[in-house]
């Protein structure tokens, strides 16, 4: 796959993947506070937060990918149709989605930092369906597992 626009095997085009890098290297303060918060959460309970991380054609402020969670820190930058059509996109591959706004980060970081507790207390989603064709590909492979 080259040229312009080419995906990766993870399915993540350059152009993402360097806007991604471009905004780790420079987030807002709420931004920066918000992860330290979520690197003593990876170093206390196992999780791996990710910062600025690509998913689809979007960035994640925040992503736990095992976890099915992303967090959106929501100031200046963000704007109502944009985030819900987000939303409902993350929601769609099976994320949970959190948003905060930045005068809760300033605020009131460890309220917010509960309400990212109980999230990840109730675990991920179920599983997805599988795609068009998976279920029957696994029921054939069971079944020759029956054969042997």
């Amino acid at each position: 796959m080259g040229g312009h626009g080419a995906r990766s095997m993870t399915g993540i085009i350059p152009q993402t993947r360097a806007r991604a890098k471009e905004l780790r290297a420079d987030p807002t303060p709420q931004e920066r506070r918000l992860w330290v918060k979520l690197r003593e959460v990876n170093r206390m309970i196992g999780t791996h937060f990710r910062r600025q991380a690509p998913v689809g054609a979007y960035i994640a402020d925040f992503a736990e990918f095992g976890r099915r969670l992303v967090i959106e820190v929501d100031g200046g930058r963000h704007d109502g149709l944009r985030d819900q059509t987000r939303d409902a996109w993350f929601v769609a591959q099976g994320f949970r989605v959190l948003r905060f706004w930045n005068n809760d980060i300033d605020g009131n970081i460890e309220g917010v930092m509960q309400m990212v507790l109980d999230d990840l207390a109730v675990g991920p989603p179920p599983p997805a369906p599988p795609h068009e064709g998976e279920g029957r590909r696994l029921a054939a492979i069971r079944a020759l597992g029956d054969l042997a």
